[in-house]
């Protein structure tokens, strides 16, 4: 398998099946980033064939300060961001905190009551409920595997603020899963 630095330097001398390459290899961290900012499905993919051709347009002032997939993050994030902007919806940076009852969840039987699979797909759906800052850095630390200091590079947000971001997240997280299997338990 090629490596980016090759895949790059194939891809700046004109290889479209290297730029086809190097799209196979970060259209799911793409489409996760997107995905985690916008809502609409139609602007998710209009706004990840733009990431790809920002990419394109600028991979020749790629200089591996970065790992490639930092790189192309920190791209699709800012599109992503910006797109918002443009439509001038609201980035929550904190949510008000809402004071919730406390619900009794039985734990007991949760993997009898849910597959692999239909706990996955309530998990993701929760986290699409998510400010899309929460989302965006959510899935960067978890599902794509980034450090702190790749997620400070890829956001321009400070590293206390990401590490804030993640804890409320994970926190506003955990709510709506604790409330979510307590409406699932009793019905």
């Amino acid at each position: 398998m090629i490596d980016d630095k090759g895949l790059v330097s194939q891809v700046i001398s004109g290889d479209r099946q290297a730029f086809r390459m190097l799209i196979k290899r970060h259209e799911r961290l793409v489409s996760h980033m997107i995905a985690r900012l916008i809502d609409n499905q139609e602007d998710r993919e209009e706004l990840c064939q733009d990431v790809f051709l920002k990419v394109y347009e600028k991979l020749g002032e790629f200089t591996f300060q970065s790992k490639l997939s930092t790189w192309i993050a920190t791209i699709a994030y800012r599109h992503g961001i910006n797109h918002l902007r443009k439509r001038k919806i609201e980035i929550h940076e904190l949510p008000a905190e809402e004071n919730h009852k406390e619900q009794f969840i039985s734990n007991e039987n949760v993997e009898e009551n849910f597959s692999d699979q239909q706990l996955d797909s309530m998990v993701m759906s929760l986290i699409d409920q998510l400010p899309p800052q929460y989302k965006a850095v959510l899935t960067l630390y978890h599902v794509q595997a980034m450090s702190y200091p790749e997620i400070v590079e890829i956001t321009g947000l400070p590293e206390g603020t990401v590490k804030n971001y993640l804890f409320r997240a994970r926190h506003l997280l955990k709510e709506k899963v604790k409330k979510h299997l307590g409406k699932e338990t009793w019905i």
